[in-house]
């Protein structure tokens, strides 16, 4: 069988890629890009000859992602997953069975449910020799998250793993037991990818067969990547930092700037692509007038609906907005049919929107109740169906796994607009879950939100 990656070829294009990006922003030195260069045809051959192989998916394939190395090959990737969802996964064991069904549904293929029924006895329930499978449980826990409407077995399957991980805690020794927590606490497709590769960093050193070209690389493209992240952070930070002196008439001042901004965008853009300043004021307009009817109920104290408040509420989570800044500069990849599907709200847009708006009502709840503030949809909840605070957040927290079903569902192919896009509000859906995991950490940054920040942005990954 011929190896799908040519690794010679893509070793040279990604050293490229890397040179490159030094030259232009000088962030690492000569030193650091021959280990780079170095590394990269390491890892390329080591990933390429997997790839060519990939029945079933080689665990190195999902280390990659972990280690968040995975975009350096995604066409890779692509025409493997693409051969691998062609094969029968029958004769798989579980660990082998769920990473083939989670790969291949994170990259949009559908692949039925019904290949976990071979891990149920008669009865119906899930083998008891799986209990000790410690690696496999791990791997169909994640996989089950990937469920969509009608899935019960994957339901079923969330139940089983998660109970029987928790129970075997105290039995795992390291970097497993670690690593086992870091899941139990978010499923792997709810989790920030750069946030996962800096955790996982630390606990890929730890294992015995860990690949050392690998890890090594794995560090030196996460402080790149942070090196890059640092620059747009201080050219973001020099963007006027007079204006806070300028907070009187901060109505007028504000207006006066966003133009300006608005300017400033178009004048980037092409002159084919100025269009696409009018959807976002647009959608800017559309968030303004949500945020005056929040107050108005705030002020009236006024209790909608659930279905009321969602109306208004999926707007006031700011996504739709969000999603539409962030397609604004990015080339041929967003047609204007792109926006104008952003604009008709779809569905994986409000299911994010309906993921950020439950997850900050939840979470955030008690902290809202010790200030003047709008009925969040708990408020709304208990008020409509006559129930008290406990039995709101746990129908509430339903409806935010159905909308994470709706939001799996959506990015399963053919989707209606490019996947690179899609990818993006996959994005701002797991910055969500970071955010209201326990606690409101947007409001209050001195959480787990500061140890995030510094990990992501100021400390380097040592070597």
């Amino acid at each position: 069988m011929t190896p799908i990656v040519p690794a010679l070829v893509n070793a040279r294009d990604l050293v490229a890629c890397l040179v490159a990006a030094d030259l232009c922003l000088g962030f690492i030195g000569y030193d650091l890009q021959l280990a780079l260069a170095e590394l990269a045809l390491s890892v390329i051959i080591f990933l390429g000859i997997l790839l060519g192989f990939p029945s079933p998916p080689p665990p190195p394939l999902a280390g990659a992602e972990l280690l968040g190395l995975d975009y350096h090959f995604e066409k890779e990737i692509d025409a493997a997953l693409s051969l691998i969802s062609k094969h029968d996964a029958q004769n798989y064991e579980l660990y082998e069975t769920s990473l083939w069904f989670r790969l291949l549904r994170q990259h949009g293929f559908y692949v039925a449910a019904d290949v976990f029924n071979k891990f149920k006895d008669e009865e119906g329930n899930f083998m008891s020799t799986l209990n000790e499978d410690v690696k496999g449980l791990l791997s169909l826990y994640n996989a089950a998250y990937l469920r969509i409407h009608g899935e019960y077995i994957l339901d079923e399957a969330i139940l089983f793993t998660k109970n029987r991980l928790a129970s075997l805690l105290d039995e795992l020794k390291q970097p497993l037991v670690i690593l086992v927590s870091l899941f139990l606490e978010t499923p792997l497709c709810r989790r920030n990818k750069r946030l996962l590769a800096r955790k996982y960093i630390s606990i890929y050193q730890e294992e015995e067969r860990r690949n050392e070209a690998v890890l090594e690389f794995a560090k030196l493209d996460f402080n790149m990547l942070q090196s890059l992240h640092q620059e747009e952070l201080k050219k973001i930070s020099m963007w006027e930092p007079q204006a806070i002196d300028e907070v009187p008439e901060y109505l007028k001042d504000f207006y006066l700037k966003l133009l300006r901004t608005f300017k400033e965008f178009e004048n980037e853009l092409e002159s084919d692509e100025k269009y696409r300043i009018s959807f976002l004021q647009h959608e800017i307009k559309a968030l303004s007038r949500s945020y005056f009817i929040e107050a108005k109920w705030g002020i009236e104290k006024y209790v909608p609906t659930l279905e009321e408040h969602l109306s208004n509420s999926l707007v006031t989570t700011g996504y739709r907005l969000l999603i539409c800044a962030s397609y604004v500069g990015m080339d041929q990849v967003a047609s204007k049919e792109v926006f104008e599907w952003v604009a008709s709200f779809p569905k994986i847009i409000k299911a994010s929107s309906m993921i950020c708006r439950l997850m900050d009502d939840v979470t955030s709840h008690e902290l809202e109740q010790q200030r003047e503030h709008a009925a969040t949809t708990v408020e709304c909840y208990m008020k409509e169906f006559a129930t008290d605070e406990k039995e709101a957040y746990k129908n509430l927290i339903e409806m935010l796994e159905d909308s994470w079903k709706d939001h799996n569902e959506e990015c399963l192919h053919p989707t209606q607009v490019p996947r690179l896009l899609i990818e993006k509000i996959v994005n701002f859906s797991k910055v969500i879950a970071e955010f209201y995991k326990y606690t409101d950490t947007y409001t209050d940054s001195k959480t787990t939100m500061k140890d995030n920040v510094n990990m992501l942005f100021v400390e380097s990954v040592l070597i």
